[in-house]
């Protein structure tokens, strides 16, 4: 017997309950295999490649080019989605593999098989051998599915889904069962401390520990716990093994800045938090111009310690310096600085920070998304409407794109824009689906995808998107805050209350989370409590309007009909409405049965385009008017 060792890709096909459609309709089923027969035949001649064994329901095939072989796949695949569908599952690897005559051997094979049985019908599942050799042809499009250990397969294997226009992409929760999915190492980079003279240095000490969060973020080998959580513990007296088991973290880097004038010292130490060991320490002396290669050589030390092997494009991502000009850098430092305070006046600076940067390098794409980031939080935290606000956020975003369009952030500067005023559900969720791939780390991405997913009705995703946000930023308030409406919108109560209490223990003046605890209350017609947190919200807000308005529906909730009424007559002729209280009155006159005066109500909310509308295909206060012909015309109009 001949035997001959080659470097191939392999394909394994198969028909998915086969043998169960024989049984339910024989001829239906030979059509679609004999369909399957002759296209698998015609597309494997045409890309050079070779039948090995057909059997009933699949086939097992092999190719001297991946590309061509995940070209004939492709093609194959497409052609199995149009009627008669045939539910054809691929799966593909290239390795070292033995012929002998028409058998094939080796572990090449029993991982193109294993790809296969994880397949879905109408996907194509490659491993991360195949997509090095694919992954720079512009007509191949994939999206990583995370490792996974597969039976009988030594090491652990990236699974990739070819994502072209007609091939499903299943989504990871349909992977449950079949494999052990491999959880990536979490590291934390606590804030590097400030060892200046000058407390206005604090800016670049927060600024540098963001930037090395965020080029580790980019790698999709390590989870990386969010600044927002890595802030929690500026300052603290708590020992490495204590934060290690407070946030989860494997690994935790820590460090020290000294920075003098145009010179730098900077320390850096990485340390296996739960056996606390150190794994390395290091001092890096120079100037602010040697301060891109300072952040890079820590990234790479981070790595080294993990033993990651890197793409070539996560080697260009840590290489990767957004601006070579060290003043715009300080000024975007500074911007960002600003911009966490969360405030109206801490927004105005941070734009005057992110403009002067501008002004210093045109072509800083992270410097214009931070001024995107900043016109978006401003729709929210200021009087702004968002609709005087949106000219200026996409033109941000737009220049951000126009200078580097793998820009994950200002993707998701663009979903999120996308999703709350123009109501392009589609379109936005394309956006959060790219910048989430771009960096899969970024918690605010998850966050607001999270959200998209909510308003559209996809709920079990929209609560996957939410749990991945918190475990990347634990103690975040606004991402425990809405993951405990997201119970709120799907009537679980008790579970919003418990959200509502954790996120306040973390910040007692958390604003937004006595407004969950009051809908929360509601729905459980708690309602004596309902308007006690109607009332802090209130008093922190010091927004009269909203706090009456949100005041009546409650009490014609509760029954109090007259009192709704009085409050209701007020709004009308004394209260200055503002952004969502349209929408708000409307929810009073449903709650009184008043649907005309709420519908009304709510095509005014439509002409202002309130933010608020977003929810309300899912929106339980809506429930009365789910049955009127009118209800379906507005979700049409909105696009829900």
């Amino acid at each position: 017997m001949s035997l001959s060792r080659q470097l191939a890709a392999i394909m394994f096909i198969d028909m998915a309950g086969y043998t169960a459609m024989m049984q339910e309709d024989e001829a239906l089923t030979l059509l679609l295999r004999n369909k399957l027969q002759k296209k698998l035949e015609e597309e494997v001649r045409r890309y050079h490649g070779r039948i090995l064994d057909f059997r009933g329901d699949g086939a097992l095939c092999s190719f001297t080019s991946t590309i061509e072989a995940v070209r004939a796949a492709v093609a194959l695949q497409l052609d199995m989605q149009v009627a008669p569908i045939v539910p054809l599952r691929i799966g593909m690897h290239t390795g070292d593999v033995i012929f002998s005559e028409n058998n094939i051997y080796g572990d090449g094979v029993n991982i193109a098989s294993r790809l296969e049985s994880f397949a879905l019908p109408g996907s194509i599942f490659i491993s991360g051998k195949v997509y090095d050799d694919v992954k720079n042809q512009k007509d191949i499009q994939t999206i990583s599915l995370g490792k996974y250990a597969l039976k009988n397969v030594k090491e652990e294997v990236e699974i990739f889904a070819v994502s072209n226009p007609g091939i499903k992409i299943p989504h990871t929760a349909s992977l449950e069962g079949k494999g052990e999915k491999v959880q990536p190492e979490c590291v934390l980079v606590l804030p590097f401390v400030n060892m200046s003279s000058d407390p206005d240095q604090e800016y670049f000490s927060d600024g540098l520990t963001e930037e090395i969060i965020s080029n580790l973020s980019r790698l999709k080998e390590i989870k990386v716990i969010s600044r927002t959580t890595s802030m929690k513990y500026k300052g603290t007296n708590k020992d490495i093994k204590t934060i290690g088991l407070e946030t989860d973290s494997d690994y935790i880097m820590e460090g020290s800045v000294r920075k003098h004038g145009n010179n730098l010292r900077i320390t850096a130490q990485f340390v296996h938090a739960v056996r606390d060991i150190h794994l390395w320490a290091e001092t890096y002396s120079g100037t602010m111009d040697d301060i891109f290669d300072i952040q890079e050589k820590v990234s790479v030390k981070i790595v080294e310690a993990l033993r990651m092997q890197l793409t070539h494009d996560e080697k260009d991502t840590l290489r990767k310096h957004y601006t070579d000009n060290t003043e715009a850098y300080q000024l975007y430092l500074q911007g960002r600085f600003f911009w966490k305070k969360r405030n109206e006046d801490g927004l105005k600076t941070a734009i005057r920070f992110f403009e002067k940067a501008i002004e210093k390098d045109p072509d800083y794409a992270l410097a214009w998304a931070g001024l995107a980031d900043t016109y978006s939080l401003m729709g929210e935290y200021t009087c702004i409407s968002r609709r005087e606000l949106f000219p200026k956020q996409m033109a941000a975003v737009q220049k951000a794109l126009e200078i580097d369009n793998r820009l994950g952030e200002a993707h998701i500067s663009l979903a999120v824009s996308l999703m709350l005023n123009e109501w392009d559900w589609k379109n936005s969720e394309k956006e959060f689906e790219l910048g989430i791939e771009l960096n899969p780390n970024y918690a605010t991405g998850h966050h607001w995808y999270a959200e998209l997913l909510m308003f559209i009705g996809k709920t079990e995703e929209a609560l996957q998107e939410f749990s991945i946000a918190v475990e990347l930023d634990p103690v975040s308030q606004g991402i425990l805050k809405d993951k405990g409406i997201y119970y709120y919108y799907t009537r679980q109560y008790d579970k919003a209350i418990d959200m509502g209490l954790i996120t306040l223990e973390l910040d007692p003046n958390f604003v937004p989370a006595h407004r969950l605890l009051s809908l929360a209350y509601q729905g459980k017609e708690m309602f004596d409590e309902a308007i006690a947190e109607n009332h802090r919200w209130g008093e922190l807000t010091g927004n009269k309007a909203k706090t009456d308005v949100a005041l009546a529906q409650i009490y014609a909730a509760a029954g109090r009909k007259n009192d709704a009424e009085k409050i209701m007559e007020k709004v009308e002729k004394d209260i200055i409405l503002t952004g969502n209280d349209y929408r708000g009155v409307a929810l009073v006159y449903v709650e009184l049965a008043e649907y005309n005066m709420a519908f009304e109500w709510l095509e005014k909310s439509y002409k202002r385009h309130e933010e608020s509308l977003c929810s309300l295909k899912i929106d339980p206060k809506m429930d009365p008017l789910r049955s009127d012909p009118r209800f379906d015309v507005l979700l049409k109009k909105i696009g829900l």
